[in-house]
């Protein structure tokens, strides 16, 4: 039988709300690199059209026991973010907010006001960013996945968690980018394409939209496709600090947001 590639992402619902019911509300998604297990949801792939990607579709799966065991030894990527220079943010104060937006992901508890101040903080911290492109993207396709937690006005004064389930995927290797909102059985809308990397930048075009309904498609639509590069003129995201854990980056637009890694199941 041809193996699949799947994921697997850990929901969670605080134990004070009630389960929400309706299937396009987020369940609090959670990485499984932070060692968080329960109720969850599996991207399966679809077959692609000979262009190398590897589209993803949500679909409901059974309890969390059943899925593959978070990893305990990561891949040997480069080790958490190194402190270059302590530029209005001290050493600590860096740790620090790194571990609260690693909590806000894990969680979802941690109030909005202290993600944005924490946010505001590492985007002043001057962090080596060497190892930035090979840690968000991986070092061998299909690369590594993210899951988008937290959104922020461009002025760090509004901010919330993410409603939805969305995923990136970033592919160091073959330069790829995909960008997917997933609806559990409503269905799950993708963006394909292919990005650049300058220094802390990573612009990027999409060439694919697919879509799916239900059990229909998924559908695959060209957007056209360019022989360029990505530059500054195309949507880019502009990143302050990326671990094996968070990633943290301002779009072209301004606005900022954090991701947590979520990783990749091979199941058959």
């Amino acid at each position: 039988m041809q193996r699949r590639p799947t994921m697997a992402f850990a929901l969670h619902s605080p134990p004070s709300r009630p389960p929400l019911t309706l299937p396009f509300k987020s369940q609090k998604p959670i990485s499984p690199l932070l060692n968080c297990s329960i109720a969850h949801l599996s991207l399966a792939g679809v077959p692609t059209t000979g262009h190398g990607s590897r589209p993803l579709v949500l679909t409901a799966v059974s309890p969390a026991s059943e899925v593959a065991d978070v990893e305990e030894k990561p891949e040997n990527f480069p080790p958490t973010s190194s402190y270059k220079d302590p530029e209005g943010i001290s050493n600590q104060d860096l740790e620090n907010n790194v571990l609260l937006l690693k909590q806000a992901a894990k969680t979802r508890m941690v109030p909005a006001a202290d993600v944005l101040s924490a946010i505001s903080a590492i985007k002043k911290a001057k962090v080596d960013s060497s190892s930035f492109l090979e840690t968000l993207g991986g070092s061998k396709s299909p690369g590594r996945t993210w899951m988008l937690i937290f959104t922020a006005q461009s002025r760090l004064d509004k901010g919330s968690y993410f409603p939805v389930t969305a995923v990136q995927r970033f592919d160091a290797t073959a330069k790829r980018i995909e960008n997917g909102i997933y609806l559990g059985p409503i269905g799950s809308l993708t963006f394909e394409g292919k990005f650049s990397w300058k220094k802390k930048m990573l612009a990027f075009m999409f060439e694919y939209l697919r879509i799916k309904v239900g059990s229909l498609g998924p559908f695959e639509i060209s957007l056209g496709k360019q022989e360029r590069e990505p530059t500054s003129k195309d949507p880019f995201f502009i990143w302050f600090y990326i671990d094996n854990e968070i990633a943290v980056a301002q779009g072209r637009g301004g606005g900022f947001a954090f991701w947590c890694r979520c990783r990749h199941v091979a199941n058959s």
